[in-house]
């Protein structure tokens, strides 16, 4: 396989993982009860996708781990997130959940925008369509709060 794709693989992978600790986050400092379980079941949306393409990148004799180019290129959202959340209001919390979401967007384009094997390709764009539909999600729980908030 080529090196590009396990690459491409491994990025996708990370913000995976990114995503699944920053809803764990988000879950964790969010003060609206209701909001609690969609941040938890994002999180698992999240695992469950890395872990589908972690399965797919050994089956091409990839190992995914964190590589230096992704450790090292890759905005750690899910972090700056984390840190950005301490005492903020739900409101607050829920615009850096979102504007995580805008970099797994990118992410995901990026890795549209290569030459990627059909069944590769497959999977990936299936996921690209979830994030957006998580990000869809994501301004629905938003607005919602902010209703509730009025």
């Amino acid at each position: 396989m080529r090196e590009d794709v396990l690459a491409t693989l491994n990025e996708l992978i990370e913000a995976c993982r990114d995503g699944e600790a920053g809803f764990k986050s988000c879950a964790e400092d969010i003060h609206d009860g209701q909001l609690k379980q969609p941040f938890l079941s994002l999180a698992h949306g999240c695992n469950d996708a890395a872990q589908e393409l972690s399965v797919l990148l050994v089956s091409r004799g990839g190992n995914p781990e964190r590589s230096q180019r992704t450790a090292g290129g890759l905005h750690r959202r899910w972090i700056d997130i984390k840190s950005s959340l301490m005492g903020k209001d739900d409101d607050a919390i829920m615009k850096e959940c979102e504007r995580g979401e805008d970099l797994a967007l990118k992410s995901y384009r990026r890795a549209l925008e290569q030459d990627l094997p059909l069944d590769v390709r497959a999977v990936v764009e299936r996921q690209y369509q979830g994030v957006i539909q998580q990000h869809e999600l994501m301004k629905n729980l938003r607005d919602r709060a902010h209703l509730s908030m009025n």
